[in-house]
């Protein structure tokens, strides 16, 4: 065998084993990136177009939130804003509209007070569904709602479904010891 033939080869092998491994790879992050992100990759996949895409956009949260040394509540902090989530349902009967602006500003400041930032609503949306990826669809849909409420286009029956859904992050963000231990690996 000519010499040049067996260095293309070992070449062609070589390229066909990295190709492979660079496959592998890439299956077990998208794999962990769809344990962890769960619905909320799904999401990402719609509203990017591509996988790909999604899964960077993906990873660039998770690499934002973890610089952002999100801590768990207090258990002082935690039955503090227990309590005073249990008000703004009491204030649901009499006054609903009062009581989704209350929720949703109870909401923002759990999250100020975990060490999320208060940008705009989208990247906090974002930077939550790092850790709870599984309600911040509740977050996304009690906020819409709000919006509707402010706007006095929103009924009772949507109002009660903000709260809902606005009770499902509560729940997850002062019930949280710790962020989500799965690490994502580039």
């Amino acid at each position: 065998m000519n010499a040049v033939i067996a260095v293309v080869l070992i070449v062609v092998v070589l390229a066909a084993i990295a190709l492979g491994v660079w496959l592998a790879t890439r299956r077990r992050r998208s794999a962990e990136l769809r344990e962890h992100f769960g619905p909320e990759y799904d999401r990402a996949i719609d509203e990017y177009g591509a996988a790909g895409p999604a899964e960077r956009a993906l990873s660039e949260r998770s690499e934002r939130v973890e610089l952002l040394h999100i801590q768990p509540l207090s258990a002082q902090q935690r039955s503090r804003y227990a309590a005073e989530w249990h008000d703004v349902q009491s204030q649901f009967v009499d006054a609903p509209e009062a009581a989704i602006g209350q929720a949703d500003r109870l909401i923002v400041a759990v999250m100020q007070a975990r060490g999320y930032p208060m940008g705009d609503f989208d990247q906090r949306a974002a930077d939550v569904s790092v850790d709870h990826p599984y309600v911040v669809e509740h977050y996304r849909a009690a906020h819409a709602i709000a919006g509707r409420t402010e706007q006095g286009a929103a009924s009772t029956e949507d109002m009660r479904q903000a709260m809902v859904h606005y009770r499902a992050l509560f729940d997850d963000l002062i019930e949280a010891r710790e962020p989500a231990t799965t690490e994502v690996r580039r």
